[in-house]
Formats: structure tokens, C-alpha cells, sequence
């Protein structure tokens, strides 16, 4: 349990330093690793195993919060990006456990829906697991599983780094 606070306080400690000043490819896992599947829940408080997409197909993980202005910045790119390749590649909506419930996020997204799949990451496994330090890091990967891209903020460029696991196919 230390060591899920210590990640808490990680990940509030950068959005409050702005994590608008990280870019892509300044944290999180190195281009090439493939993130441990873990289980979290959703937002019913079912389990849910991140290896459902891992390895499966190209995937895109936001680590993300209802209070995260970055993530609100970043929202019209998740959704143009959702958009074009909804098709090929799952959108994941990680919520971190900091600052909120599944009650809240509920209540948020009944006004401000997401066209993506929404989870509930109560323990932090996968804010460990894909090293996510702070809130709007998304991480890209390929069909294999691997990490083809992370970025931090709410100027990212999804679509390019979508591009190329489509493009890249199995």
C-alpha cells in the first residue's frame, strides 16, 4: 500500500509541477517495452485484464482524471483520433485513482461523455505497471503489444503516432 501512495503523490506532485513541460518520449516506459497486462476494474467495480488488448491489436492507454486540466486539453485529439482510426485501434481511458471515485467519474462523464472504453485503476497496478507518473500520458502500442509511443500533456500528436501502428500492420 506505501508504494501505491508514493505513485499517488508521484502523480499528483507532476500535475502540479504541469506536466505540460514533459513531452513525448520524456517518461514513462522505453520504446519497445511491452507493459505487464494487468487487472483493474471498471467502473462497476468488475475486473478487467489490460491483456484483453495487449498483444491483440493496437491499442492507445490514457492515464487520466476528471480533474486534469491536461486531459481536458487533450480531449478534442482523443476524439479526432478515435475518429479516424476507431476502427484498428481500442481507445483506453485509464482513471487514476487520485482525488476521485468511481462515483464521480460516473457523474462526469454522464455530462461530458467519452466515446471510449473507461476504467477504474483503484489500486494502481496499472499506474505501475506503465510507469505513468502523471495524468494525460498516453501510451501507443502495436499490434505485439510493444511501445511504439508515450507522450505527456495535452498538445500530443496521437494521430502520427497512430499512423504508424496502423500502417505498420501485425
Amino acid at each position: 500500500m506505501a508504494r501505491g501512495r508514493w505513485a499517488a503523490l508521484a502523480l499528483t506532485g507532476l500535475v502540479a509541477l504541469g506536466a505540460e513541460a514533459l513531452r513525448a518520449q520524456d517518461v514513462g516506459l522505453p520504446i519497445g517495452s511491452v507493459p505487464s497486462p494487468v487487472t483493474i476494474e471498471n467502473l462497476d467495480g468488475d475486473t478487467v485484464d489490460l491483456g484483453q488488448w495487449i498483444g491483440k491489436q493496437p491499442v492507445l492507454f490514457e492515464f487520466w482524471a476528471t480533474w486534469c486540466p491536461n486531459c481536458a486539453g487533450l480531449f478534442p485529439r482523443m476524439e479526432a483520433a478515435h475518429q479516424r482510426f476507431r476502427d484498428r485501434v481500442a481507445f483506453v481511458v485509464i482513471a487514476v485513482a487520485v482525488n476521485q471515485s468511481q462515483r464521480s467519474i460516473r457523474r462526469y462523464l454522464e455530462k461530458h461523455p467519452m466515446p471510449f472504453v473507461v476504467l477504474w485503476d483503484t489500486r494502481g497496478r496499472a499506474v505501475r505497471a506503465f510507469d505513468a507518473l502523471t495524468t494525460s500520458y498516453v501510451v501507443v502500442l502495436d499490434a505485439a503489444g510493444r511501445v511504439v509511443y508515450t507522450g505527456v500533456g495535452s498538445d500530443q500528436d496521437l494521430e502520427s503516432a497512430l499512423e504508424r501502428v496502423v500502417d505498420s500492420g501485425p
